[in-house]
This record gives structure tokens, C-alpha cells and sequence, in this order.
């Protein structure tokens, strides 16, 4: 049992504090809400019923409940009445938060209303319980039993003297109708004497007025006899409303205001009526009525005393809510007013966030703490639009240097991944196609990336970008000194550079070659042709050595005395003479002899009609063709031999700039890896070639501000194609060639 204890309280007691944190997170949940206003609202109805069935209890209905029992009942029902009052609020102020530009809970709006209804209800609670014990405590003094017998008892005092008084003139009234009917009996009723004794019953009686009043049976009064009568009508003495009230002998008494009155059947027979009055105190009387109705009105209060009781504190209750529900109001409305201005930088804020740098906001008249802030944050997005002004410049200053400049450049993070790179090392590195920003350098350029993770920061590599093998001068530097700054990469293109020095080179070469070994080869030819003429008859060799040593060295001197042609031609290439020509023509020309010397390859040529004409040597430009024609042939031949089935199409067209092109394609071998040198002097693949063709048709191109540029053709071989510049060589008409310089920025 001992071993088991641990176990079941370690069972039980890593439950109950998961079920404790999922009813903690239930009751921070949005569904929490709606069950605490649910809840509340059943509690103040509850309340609100026990209440109204206490003050309504049938049992003593017009006896009061004690003070204590009455407050407990109100702070009972107002209590759960203002917590329903302040969730309804919350909600409300939930529901004003998520409209706004901060949205959210509205904590800000929960707090105020939270605040200012604590500061609203507890002060009215204190004051409503005050209220309400001061009100119960008096109505439970006025309603007392001392007070209702004091009251009593002054309504008995005021009626005991009027009706003593109601009575002794009643009395009075019957006295004088009984004296009147005895002395009827010795005289007859038109005597004139009549009026003197009638009289003198008023005088001895102590009566201030007195008639005798007949009344006819159409309603009609007639004055008998009177005695000191004032001037109101009969009926006003005589109500017929109270004739048909009036029984025999019993006289009906009536006060009024300063009198008394007193109406007695004398006849019935004849319809004979005494009325007698006599004067009163006016203040007494009226006492007496005050007592009275003091005494109607106690009476109907004691009788709807629970009622009052409830309706003052029905009164109570409501005027608290309203307290509470204007203090609520005020909350949400300095909640609005507080969260408006607030509200306002936080949407200008995510506006600045988002790239408006424009935003601003309304400058508050009040220099409170918000205004103070408002200013402060239009300070700042000012400055830091005028900065970010001024940076976008020099972005657009440095976007436009590195787009101007023809050196490729590249910054990489520290993650090796592109941030910037310049359209000229787009061209470099192929990548026009694509967008290299974000991408990693090593999926660019493998070459590049290497270079930067060695020690390096300068040098030379070799890069095969686009089907080509560029030469590169790379310089790699930092941004800053910290670990994380980024790379730059500035590299140039020195593929033509090196070209260029090499095609120089072979100039001077070729100029060497041409001075220093072709002087000798026309006196060896000679002397072979010599030996060959003198000796060749003298010389009896049945092999035929003699002679096939001879034709060797002719020919082989022949073949040397062509090479040197060749690099003697390529080193003093002579200025191009410009005219106006048909291009067209040049080039079937150009073909033609091309068909004639070689027939197993098949020509097209696709041109536009007409012709066009432009400005150029007709002389350098047909050799120019000739040559590319040539490569292609050769190219077929290297692949087919003699077969049929070579074939070379040419094409001529114009650019979207307006530009002359002219594409050459084969299905020839193709080109070759170092493409890049495929122009340079002595660069060949063919056993016999000199490597100069191309070298030589390029400069032509030059010569002419035009561009030769080669690719491989789908299905094999390879496609040569030259631009030419019509509105460039228009000016050189007549003259002899442009500078270098201008060749150079013509070509670019």
C-alpha cells in the first residue's frame, strides 16, 4: 500500500494541472465571453425575480420591508446588473478595436471601459446603499404606528367638532320644523305673521339663515318664507340632487366652506322643504378638511407602500445603471479618442512600412504627449523620404555607372547569393535569359565562385559561358571589413585583347617570314628548275629519283612561297577603297566560282529584291566571302569527303536597327571547342590550313564597321554571320578606310 501511494497521487497529479490549463486557455478563449454575458444575464434576471417577488409578497402587503433586507435585495440585483453592463461593453469595445486601424483585441478599449466603470460603480454603490437605507429608514418612520395614531387622532379631534356641530344644527333643524307644525295648527299658512315668527325661530335658535322651500313636481323651487338670506338662488341652497336622498324627519347635513347647512322634509305631501344654516369658523373647517384628506392620502400611501418601495428603488437601480452606462460611454469614447490619433501612426506606419515613405499624419491641435508624437513621426518619415530620395539617386547614379561601364560586376552576400550584377556580366555570363539575383554564384559561373572561396583576389581564368570560352581579368574585393560584408567581382572580358596581341604578334611574324625567308626561295626554285633542265637529260635513273627529287623541292618551295604570300598579305593588308556597290551581286559572283570549282556541294541563296547597294570595297569584301564560303567547303569535306550531299545556304536580310546581315550556314564538322580563337592568326584545325582565312575576314569586317559572329547550327555544322552598318559606311564613300578607333566603336 505504501508503494502504491506514490504512484496514484503522481497519477492524479499530472492530470489535474493539464485539465486546469486547458480550462485556462477555455476561459481566454473568444467562446468564454459569450458564456460570462449567458451566465450574468441569468443571475440579474434571477435577482431581478426574487426581488419583485419579495416586494410583492401577498402575505403583508402593505407592510414595508426593513432597510437591510431592501438594500441587499438592490445591491444583489445591481451588482450582477453592472458586471452584464460592463461584457456587454467589452464586447462592444472588441467590436470598435477590430474596426480600427490598430485592430486587435482592443485591449486598450477593454482597460478604459474596465477603468471607468470600476471608478463609476463602486462610488454609486456606496452612494445607492446610502440612498437606499436613508429612503427606507424615513418611509419606515413616516409609516410607523405612532405616526399613523398621531394622524389618527388629529382626523378624530377635526370630526368629533364637525359632526358635534352637524349634529347640534340637525337637532336644531328638527326642533324648528316641529315648532313650525304646531303652530301651522292655530294659524293658517297666509298669515302675516308668519314672517316674524319664522323669524324668530332663526333668532332664538342662533341660526344665521333659514327658508322654507316648496318644490313642484316640474323641479321648480318657490321661497316660502326666509330669514336673513343671502343673494344665492334656491337651488344653490336646495340641491335637487340630494331631494331624492332626503327620508322623513332625518335631516341632511352638509359642510362647506364657512357654514354649515342642514335640509329637513317639512311636507312630503306638498313638497315642503326647511333649510337652515349657520356661519362656522372658515379656518377650522378647513383644518378639519385638511385632516381629513392628510388622513386619505396616509391611508392610500400605507396601502402602496411596497409599491413606492419598489419604484425608489427601481429608480435607484436604474439611475446607477445609467451612471454606469454614461461612464462606459465616456470610456469608449476617450478609448476612440486616444486610439483615433494612435490609430493613425500605425497606419501610417505600416504605409512606411510598405514603401510609402509619403505617409503623414495629422498634426494634433492639443500639444499633448500623441501630438508631440505625431510631429515627431512626420519629422522622421520626412527624413527618411529625403534620405531614401537621396539613396534611390545614387542607386540610379550607381545602376546607370554600372550599366554604362563594359566591365561585368557582381556583389555576392555572404550566403554566396547574388545581390547585384550588371548587364555586361549578364552578357558575360550568358545569363540574359534568366534573372540571377537570389540565385547562388556557383550555379552562374563555378569558375567564379571557386576564385572567390581561394585566396586569390586577382586573376586570369578561363570561363565557358553560352556554348563559349571567354578569358577573364577577375578582381575580387569587400564591401566592408566585417565577416559578413559582401563580395564584388570585377571582371573584363580580355578574350579580344588577347587576340588582338596575338594577331599583332603574327604581323610582326608574318612581316619577319615574309623578309627574311621568302628572298631565298626564288633562287632555290630557280636552281632546282636549272639542275632539272641541265642535268635531267644527263642523268640516266631508271627510278625516276632524280626527277621526283626535283619537283619535290619545286613544289614545296612553291608551297612555302604561298604560305608566305599568305602571312605577307595578312601582315600589309591594304586599305579598303570605299564605293557604292550591289552587295548581291558580290556575293553570287562569290559563288558562282564556289559551284564551279566545287560540284558535289549544293548552293542556296536567299536575297532580297532588289539588291540593295552599299558603300564598301568590292575587292576585300568579295575575298571576305570567298574565304567563309571556303571554311564552309572544307568544313563539308572534312565530314562527306567528295560525297554529295554538302550544302551551303546564304542569306541576306535586314535587322530590326535597319542593318545589312548576311548568314552563311553548312552542315559541315561544326565548330570548334576554343571558338573564341577561332579568328586569331595560325589558328587552324585542317592539316594543310594556315590559320588565316578567318583572321583575314574578320579584319575586313572591321575595316567595313561590321560584326562576324559564329554559332553551331541545329542538326550540325556551323553558321557564320556578318553585320554591316549601311548608315555607318555611307559617310566613307570615297575615302579609304575609318581609323581603328572608330572600327572599334563602330563594331561594339
Amino acid at each position: 500500500m505504501k508503494a502504491s501511494a506514490p504512484q496514484f497521487g503522481q497519477r492524479f497529479g499530472t492530470s489535474a494541472p493539464r485539465w486546469r490549463r486547458r480550462l485556462a486557455l477555455w476561459m481566454r478563449g473568444p467562446q468564454a465571453g459569450l458564456v460570462y454575458e449567458l451566465g450574468t444575464l441569468l443571475l440579474v434576471l434571477a435577482m431581478m425575480g426574487v426581488a419583485y417577488a419579495t416586494l410583492n409578497h401577498a402575505g403583508a402587503p402593505q407592510k414595508l420591508l426593513t432597510p437591510v433586507v431592501v438594500a441587499l435585495l438592490l445591491v444583489g440585483t445591481l451588482v450582477p446588473a453592472m458586471g452584464l453592463l460592463v461584457l456587454l461593453a467589452r464586447r462592444i469595445a472588441r467590436a470598435r478595436a477590430e474596426r480600427s486601424p490598430l485592430g486587435g483585441r482592443g485591449q486598450l478599449h477593454v482597460r478604459l471601459v474596465a477603468l471607468f466603470s470600476a471608478i463609476a460603480a463602486l462610488p454609486t454603490l456606496l452612494v445607492v446603499i446610502f440612498a437606499s437605507l436613508l429612503f427606507q429608514y424615513g418611509v419606515q418612520f413616516w409609516f410607523s404606528d405612532r405616526a399613523r395614531v398621531v394622524l389618527q387622532n388629529a382626523d378624530k379631534v377635526a370630526q368629533t367638532y364637525v359632526n358635534e356641530h352637524s349634529k347640534r344644527l340637525a337637532d336644531d333643524n328638527a326642533a324648528m320644523a316641529g315648532d313650525i307644525l304646531r303652530a301651522l295648527n292655530d294659524a293658517r299658512p297666509d298669515d302675516p305673521r308668519w314672517d316674524s315668527y319664522f323669524a324668530s325661530q332663526v333668532f332664538y335658535r342662533l341660526l344665521d339663515q333659514a327658508a322654507m322651500i316648496r318644490v313642484a313636481k316640474d323641479g321648480s323651487e318657490q321661497l316660502i318664507w326666509g330669514a336673513n338670506l343671502d343673494k344665492r338662488a334656491l337651488e344653490q341652497r336646495l340641491s335637487p340632487a340630494i331631494l331624492p336622498s332626503l327620508a322623513d324627519d332625518q335631516p341632511h347635513t352638509r359642510v362647506l366652506r364657512d357654514r354649515l347647512e342642514s335640509v329637513l322634509r317639512f311636507d312630503k305631501n306638498t313638497g315642503t322643504y326647511l333649510w337652515v344654516a349657520r356661519n362656522a369658523d372658515p379656518l377650522v373647517l378647513a383644518q378639519a378638511g385638511r385632516a381629513n384628506s392628510a388622513i386619505n392620502d396616509y391611508t392610500q400611501l400605507l396601502d402602496r407602500s411596497r409599491t413606492w418601495q419598489f419604484r425608489f428603488n427601481l429608480a435607484l437601480f436604474a439611475g446607477s445603471l445609467l451612471i454606469v452606462a454614461i461612464a462606459i460611454w465616456v470610456a469608449l469614447a476617450v478609448a476612440d479618442r486616444l486610439v483615433r490619433p494612435i490609430g493613425d501612426l500605425v497606419g501610417a506606419a505600416r504605409r512606411v512600412a510598405g514603401g510609402d515613405l509619403s505617409a503623414r499624419v495629422a498634426s494634433s491641435a492639443s500639444h499633448d504627449e500623441v501630438g508631440t508624437l505625431a510631429a515627431a513621426f512626420n519629422r522622421m518619415t520626412r527624413r527618411l523620404q529625403e534620405q531614401t530620395g537621396a539613396l534611390e539617386n545614387r542607386r540610379a547614379l550607381t545602376e546607370a555607372v554600372l550599366s554604362g561601364v563594359s566591365a561585368g560586376v557582381i556583389a555576392v552576400n555572404a550566403e554566396g547569393l547574388v545581390t547585384i550584377i550588371n548587364p555586361s556580366a549578364n552578357r558575360l555570363l550568358h545569363a540574359e535569359g534568366r534573372d540571377p539575383i537570389g540565385a547562388r554564384l556557383a550555379d552562374i559561373a563555378p569558375e567564379l565562385a571557386a576564385l572567390m572561396e581561394s585566396s586569390q583576389r586577382e586573376a586570369v581564368i578561363q570561363l565557358a559561358a553560352g556554348g563559349e570560352v571567354r578569358t577573364l581579368a577577375v578582381t575580387i574585393g569587400r564591401a566592408g571589413a566585417g565577416p559578413e560584408s559582401p563580395h564584388v567581382l570585377t571582371f573584363d572580358d580580355i578574350t579580344q585583347q588577347l587576340s588582338d596581341q596575338r594577331r599583332a604578334a603574327w604581323a610582326d611574324v608574318a612581316r619577319r617570314i615574309a623578309h627574311e625567308i621568302k628572298n631565298p626561295l626564288t633562287p632555290i626554285q630557280l636552281a632546282a628548275e636549272r639542275l632539272q633542265r641541265r642535268y635531267g637529260r644527263d642523268i640516266v635513273d631508271e627510278t625516276g629519283t632524280f626527277e621526283r627529287l626535283v619537283s619535290t623541292i619545286v613544289r614545296q618551295v612553291g608551297d612555302i612561297r604561298r604560305m608566305i604570300d599568305e602571312f605577307s598579305g595578312f601582315a600589309r593588308m591594304p586599305k579598303p577603297s570605299f564605293a557604292e556597290e550591289p552587295i548581291v551581286e558580290i556575293v553570287r559572283e562569290t559563288l558562282l566560282l564556289a559551284e564551279v570549282a566545287n560540284p558535289h556541294v549544293t548552293f542556296s541563296f536567299d536575297a532580297p529584291h532588289p539588291g540593295p547597294l552599299i558603300v564598301c570595297d568590292r575587292r576585300q569584301l568579295g575575298q571576305a566571302f570567298t574565304n567563309i564560303v571556303k571554311n564552309g567547303v572544307e568544313a563539308i569535306e572534312g565530314r562527306l569527303g567528295d560525297e554529295p550531299g554538302g550544302q551551303i545556304w546564304l542569306a541576306m536580310g535586314w535587322t530590326a536597327e535597319g542593318r545589312l546581315s548576311l548568314t552563311v550556314a553548312d552542315n559541315g564538322v561544326g565548330l570548334p571547342a576554343e571558338r573564341e580563337r577561332i579568328t586569331e592568326p595560325y589558328m587552324t584545325t585542317r592539316a594543310k590550313g594556315t590559320g588565316l582565312g578567318l583572321a583575314i575576314v574578320e579584319k575586313i569586317v572591321e575595316d567595313h564597321l561590321g560584326q562576324m559572329s559564329f554559332a553551331d547550327r541545329e542538326g550540325g555544322g556551323a553558321v557564320v554571320r556578318l553585320i554591316l552598318d549601311p548608315a555607318a559606311l555611307a559617310p566613307l564613300a570615297g575615302g579609304e578606310g575609318a581609323p581603328p578607333a572608330e572600327r572599334r566603336i563602330a563594331a561594339e
